[in-house]
């Protein structure tokens, strides 16, 4: 079974934002705006993706 790749990029500043989005930000590895970071597509990395959906791009 092939895992499939979602590449994330983190494209708003992270001033301002509650400290729990922050840290969901920081635990899938984007560290500052326009990094990128590639990860497996599963549902607890969707979930994060969905708290967050508002300060990043799938690419």
């Amino acid at each position: 079974m092939q895992n499939k790749i979602i590449k994330i990029k983190l494209s708003r500043s992270l001033i301002g934002v509650r400290k729990n989005h922050r840290d969901i930000v920081c635990g899938l590895g984007l560290k500052r705006i326009n990094s990128v970071s590639e990860l497996i597509d599963n549902p607890s990395t969707r979930g994060m993706l969905n708290k967050i959906s508002y300060l990043i791009k799938i690419q």
